[in-house]
């Protein structure tokens, strides 16, 4: 029996559109009444995935910032909180400033940025946050940084990973969350041990545990879960590490997830399509 799902936003529970489907919201409240906590596991910020929730009215904890920041969807406590330390930040916006490389800075639940480019942009109307722009004074921004985001052309992530690996490998745990998007945040920090944080909370077994995810940092949660599901629009590598594959984000991919691995087996309805 299911008695916990976590579920990704991007790609998965969001349709192109950024939009939650009338049959996913209709699929996660039977859930919900049936006694089964449902929470979001996002890399993004608190601040960008807590309007989701709110439309879900799922007053939970929520993982975002893959897995460095847990916090309640409607109170807003935190529950947990690991950034990357302050020195490791400065090296890493060091390198990025010497390299040219676009990087993106999260403190205290605000993006940073050296200047709203195109870049800037398309993470902006994605995410549904502005940015504040800081120029130069951007490689000098003093603290510790819930995450950190590099925006490069897929082509060159995997050397951007490996270089940074080799730099700072010991301090941070790096994840790509879009092709394009390179997300750093501090070493053990991940979806997958914060679900496991978040079980333990509400005293849910591991194996009472779904996850559903599309993407590189879903990976620790899928592996962590009892019940991993990838998305039909997943890649490759997610599909084959999942316990089982649902439809696509586009075609109610979490609601048919939802239906057949938890409202069925808890109604005894197995194989019923629910209206």
């Amino acid at each position: 029996m299911i008695r916990l799902v976590a579920v990704d936003l991007d790609d998965t529970l969001l349709d192109r559109s950024l939009k939650i489907s009338p049959r996913a919201k209709t699929a996660i409240r039977s859930a919900v009444d049936l006694g089964v906590t449902v929470t979001i596991a996002t890399g993004r910020m608190y601040c960008s995935a807590a309007p989701y929730a709110r439309e879900l009215n799922l007053d939970v904890p929520l993982i975002t910032y893959n897995g460095a920041l847990i916090k309640s969807g409607v109170s807003g406590e935190t529950l947990f909180h690991c950034p990357v330390d302050a020195a490791t930040t400065s090296g890493i916006l060091a390198v990025c400033r010497e390299r040219r490389w676009h990087a993106q800075l999260y403190l205290d639940d605000e993006l940073y940025v050296r200047e709203r480019d195109e870049k800037t942009l398309v993470y902006e109307q994605i995410a549904g946050i502005t940015a504040r722009e800081l120029g130069d004074g951007f490689y000098s921004t003093a603290g510790e940084s819930t995450k950190i985001l590099i925006i490069a052309d897929p082509a060159e992530v995997p050397h951007i990973r490996g270089y940074l690996t080799e730099r700072f490998g010991e301090k941070i745990s790096l994840a790509v969350s879009k092709p394009f998007f390179l997300e750093i945040v501090r070493n053990g920090v991940n979806k997958g041990k914060a679900l496991d944080s978040l079980a333990g909370r509400l005293g849910v077994k591991t194996s009472e545990v779904m996850a559903v995810g599309d993407s590189g940092n879903d990976l620790d949660m899928l592996a962590y879960a009892g019940w991993s599901v990838a998305m039909g629009n997943a890649s490759e590598a997610v599909k084959k590490a999942a316990d089982a594959v649902t439809g696509a984000n586009d075609a109610d991919g979490v609601a048919e997830a939802i239906e057949k691995y938890v409202l069925y087996p808890a109604r005894g309805k197995a194989g019923q399509t629910l209206k």
